[in-house]
């Protein structure tokens, strides 16, 4: 299990893309951030429900965040993140850690991997700061 026994502030925000969640306080690398929560649902039930807020963890296990409770939910896509998506395989849970350190107001970052690239940013292009900054 992580060891989860103190999480920084964070806060919800606009950002470039639309709503994001950003540190309210500095946070160190290392640090564990949020846990990503929300309905625990077959790939099959995924796959009817549909939806932006799907977390696969396993072949056969997805979280459904599409919650409002879910404040990991806001933790936007970047291709030069500052957080990682971290799978505790004992207990099949996702968490957000930083990777590097993060300073108060900036925004909470990670990749959403290749697959989520393609079908959903895709189609509407990258709206990450790096992307943006890039034209």
């Amino acid at each position: 299990m992580l060891d989860d026994s103190y999480r920084p502030k964070v806060r919800v925000k606009r950002s470039s893309a639309g709503l994001g969640l950003f540190a309210d306080e500095p946070i160190k690398k290392g640090q564990l951030i949020i846990e990503y929560t929300g309905d625990r649902i077959t790939e099959d039930e995924a796959n009817k429900r549909g939806g932006r807020y799907l977390f696969e963890v396993t072949d056969n296990l997805v979280i459904d965040g599409k919650g409002r409770e879910n404040t990991a939910r806001y933790v936007n896509h970047a291709c030069k993140p500052n957080s990682d998506a971290e799978h505790d395989e004992e207990e099949d849970r996702i968490f957000i850690r930083a990777k590097k350190n993060i300073a108060k107001g900036e925004e909470i970052t990670y990749h959403y991997g290749k697959e989520y690239m393609k079908q959903i940013i895709g189609p509407e292009g990258c709206k990450c700061a790096t992307c943006l900054a890039k034209g």
